[in-house]
């Protein structure tokens, strides 16, 4: 319940204790210990959020809960009381009777108004404090057997007790004072109280005093001890009235310095024009009106632009707004809102511009041209919003720039990674400090075109946290439907963007939102083979490398089969970073040689590539010649490529405990116990004893345990090798698998074939099982990759079995 909003009393912000209020009144001549002797046992609890009613206080409260509007319903149709209680939450709509105190105060009913909205505004007053002690919930309102907690009939005197009430009298008035709100008539009012807790809480029912803080006061029942806990409140509350007075006078001074040096400069102003000086007119705009008659901006954006030109000019040119609004226009000016890059149309150009940038990647190529080939045909095309995704280092980026330079147009690229403030994107807003545009804004400044191709990189590694969520924000940049009018909290006019090329890059789509994800339209960069990296590495690598590392390109002479080893032998991974680091070390080696006077040319062969390199880091005879029963190759993908996956399978006397152990994910997991129920199912067929889960225990392993493993593709690994184990028959050594299984013995397509496939053929596997569902897949496998490895489909666990066992 909030103030006038729900179930609350209508509070006064004047001061601590106040002379003013009509809502915490009391009646000083009323007898002080006479309770009525109609207050029945059992009263309808009001609960409220953020008031704690006192004895003889006479507020208002709203009341908007259908439980609470049953609750005054029941007071009204009885003897007008209820118990008015205080939430322990105030963020609970619904409190139960755990979420309230059990001191309250019984109020009686003096007036009620029904609001139009359903609402009703009673006027209540404290007779006296009650506990709660039952609550009973079963009715539409809840209901509590109640002990009435009266005021003692006597209270202490003595000089403590005087002093204390004296001290509380001075402290109010001092608060009044402080606050500017000195009244006699109050004075006289308190000092005609004489019992300590009917003072302590006619002051705590005017002081500021948060929920619990007031809840204390009220449960004290002893009214020397609650006095003295008002005292406490009102030597701070005294403390912080004194502190804010002193704050609003030094910034009244402040406010009265401002005006003086602003007096002075209108002097020296008057002056330097009587004296003919130059630069007195701080507001001449005639530069920036240029500069937005040259910037061709629209008419919405023109008439904006002029309005706030018009306040410029009536600033005084030392004010604070005067630099902010003077910035803003200078934005507006510098923003590109009419030229644009003349696009190369001419398709072969670009396509030979393409081909001399990047080996391969045929598909990302195409999708270029046929835009190139619309906007030829079409000039008012919107640009395409694309997605390239692949693990690191196979290009993504720098395809952007030669994307970029075949079309002839200006590249500017924005790294996304790590990004969590929205305001990157959509810019402040003018009233904060240091405000200033989005990226996106930015950005088109700096390439000073309407068109340009803009990368935003590490589009999955977006964060989101309290400041907003970027990704959310992109949703409107890259939608050819909205972005034509993109609104940056900057500028606060909109943006045509709908000429640019977006182009996105990602290692993952796990992590791109959704709602994103279906803006973008994704391109798939799995990786390179062999044969592709030795290529790329002959004509681009080894060249930039020698150059890099003060060599001529003639210099160095690397064969291919050395690029294969070096490829094969250092490197482990679906991209060329790794591959050129190497590359680079062997250059740098060879230019010391070329410094300590050894003349080139330089030419590499296996002996001296692991001379200058040292011993290999990858080496294939990790692939056994033949697999011992219970081991089997499985095929995993990663966002750095593809990985072959060894499964091992122990069994031991036992009652059929399974135990799992390699990091695996919880799907991973749910596979393997898949697995053993299919190998129980089928046990007959199989050829293993149909009781082995009571006879032996089984232990699933997947070696590398320091790296989280999970997903559905090792379902027919998991199979296999728990079957061999079982069987005691060895799965083929050169051959390994990928797919999900079910209960049934179904193989369920998975993804990331072609990446799997490039690492069974980088690490010598002659024979792959894939799902039969996932051969549409192998159309965007190389030719000369497929020649390499025989690729086996499969729907049947069945079949997966039978090409496993056949060798």
């Amino acid at each position: 319940m909030g103030s006038y909003k729900d179930d609350a009393a209508q509070k006064t912000a004047s001061g601590s204790v106040n002379q003013d209020s009509a809502e915490h009144t009391a009646d000083s001549s009323a007898p002080e210990n006479i309770l009525p002797k109609d207050i029945p046992a059992a009263l309808p609890i009001l609960p409220v959020r953020d008031v704690v009613v006192f004895n003889y206080m006479m507020l208002p409260l709203l009341v908007g809960r259908e439980s609470s509007v049953q609750a005054v319903d029941a007071a009204l149709n009885a003897n007008r009381y209820m118990l008015v209680i205080a939430q322990k939450n105030e963020q609970d709509e619904n409190p139960s009777p755990d979420n309230l105190y059990r001191i309250g105060t019984v109020v009686a009913v003096m007036r009620i108004l029904k609001m139009p909205d359903g609402r009703i505004k009673l006027l209540v007053q404290g007779i006296t404090r009650a506990r709660a002690l039952s609550i009973n919930s079963d009715k539409p309102y809840m209901e509590a057997e109640v002990e009435l907690l009266p005021e003692p009939d006597k209270h202490p005197r003595g000089l403590k007790v005087e002093a204390m009430l004296r001290v509380a009298r001075e402290q109010s008035e001092k608060i009044l004072s402080l606050r500017g709100l000195n009244n006699p008539d109050v004075g006289a009012a308190l000092g005609n109280i004489g019992h300590p807790g009917r003072l302590a809480d006619i002051i705590a029912a005017n002081l500021h005093l948060k929920v619990e803080g007031a809840q204390d006061i009220l449960e004290c029942l002893d009214p020397v001890a609650r006095l003295s806990l008002v005292n406490k409140y009102l030597a701070k509350e005294a403390a912080l009235t004194s502190m804010q007075a002193h704050i609003q006078e030094s910034a009244r001074e402040g406010m009265d310095k401002a005006q003086r040096e602003y007096f002075l400069r209108e002097q020296m102003k008057a002056l330097r024009k009587e004296l003919g000086e130059p630069g007195f007119d701080a507001n001449d705009t005639d530069e920036l009106s240029e500069a937005l008659d040259k910037a061709g901006l629209p008419d919405e954006v023109r008439k904006e632009a002029d309005k706030q030109l018009r306040r410029l000019a009536a600033m005084h040119g030392d004010s604070a707004e005067y630099s902010v609004l003077r910035t803003y226009l200078e934005w507006i000016a510098d923003i590109p809102w009419k030229k644009v890059s003349a696009d190369t149309l001419n398709i072969k150009k670009a396509e030979k511009i393409l081909n001399d940038d990047h080996y391969g990647l045929d598909k990302i190529k195409e999708r270029i041209l046929e835009y190139l080939a619309v906007r030829k045909l079409n000039p008012v095309s919107k640009g395409p919003i694309l997605c390239f995704v692949g693990p690191p280092g196979v290009g993504k980026t720098s395809l952007g720039r030669s994307i970029a330079r075949a079309m002839g147009r200006k590249f500017y690229r924005m790294s996304l990674g790590g990004m969590r403030d929205e305001a990157e994107i959509r810019g402040h807003r003018r009233t904060y400090v240091g405000a200033m545009p989005g990226r996106i804004i930015q950005a088109m400044k700096q390439v000073g075109t309407r068109n340009p191709v803009i990368m935003l990189d590490e589009v999955d590694k977006i964060g989101a946290d309290f400041r907003g969520d970027p990704s959310s924000a992109l949703l409107e940049v890259l939608d050819p439907e909205q972005n034509f009018s993109f609104s940056d909290h900057y500028l606060n006019v909109p943006y045509d963007l709908s000429k640019v090329m977006f182009i996105c890059t990602a290692n993952s789509l796990d992590t791109v939102p959704g709602a994103l994800r279906d803006r973008m339209e994704v391109i798939s960069l799995p990786g390179y083979t062999m044969q592709e990296k030795v290529v790329i590495a002959k004509k681009y690598l080894v060249r930039r490398q020698a150059v890099e590392n003060g060599l001529e390109v003639k210099d160095v002479k690397i064969a291919d089969t050395v690029l294969q080893t070096i490829a094969r032998e250092y490197t482990r991974e679906a991209g060329l970073r790794n591959l050129e680091r190497e590359i680079g070390a062997v250059n740098r080696k060879l230019a010391r040689k070329k410094a300590e006077g050894i003349k080139p040319p330089f030419k590499v062969d296996e002996k001296l590539a692991h001379e200058l390199l040292g011993a290999p880091r990858f080496l294939d005879e990790e692939l056994d010649k033949q697999l011992l029963p219970g081991v089997a190759l499985g095929l995993a993908w990663t966002p750095a490529g593809g990985e072959i996956l060894h499964i091992e399978v122990s069994t031991m006397p036992g009652k059929g405990e399974l135990t799992l152990t390699g990091q695996l994910g919880e799907v991973m997991k749910e596979s393997a116990r898949a697995a053993v129920s299919y190998a129980r199912s089928h046990a007959k067929e199989l050829g293993i004893d149909a009781k082995f889960h009571e006879k032996k225990d089984i232990h699933i392993h997947v070696p590398a345990g320091a790296t989280p493993k999970d997903g559905p593709s090792a379902g027919v690994t998991l199979a296999a090798a728990l079957i061999s184990a079982l069987s005691n028959k060895a799965v083929a050594s050169d051959i390994c698998m990928t797919g999900e299984i079910t209960l049934r013995g179904n193989v369920l397509p998975v993804g990331g074939i072609k990446e799997k496939i490039l690492a069974a053929v980088a690490r010598g596997i002659k024979h792959v099982i894939i799902p039969r569902q996932n051969s549409k897949d192998l159309e965007d496998i190389p030719a000369e990759l497929l020649e390499q490895i025989t690729v086996h489909t499969a729907s049947k666990l069945g079949d997966v079995l039978a090409l496993a066992f056949a060798g």
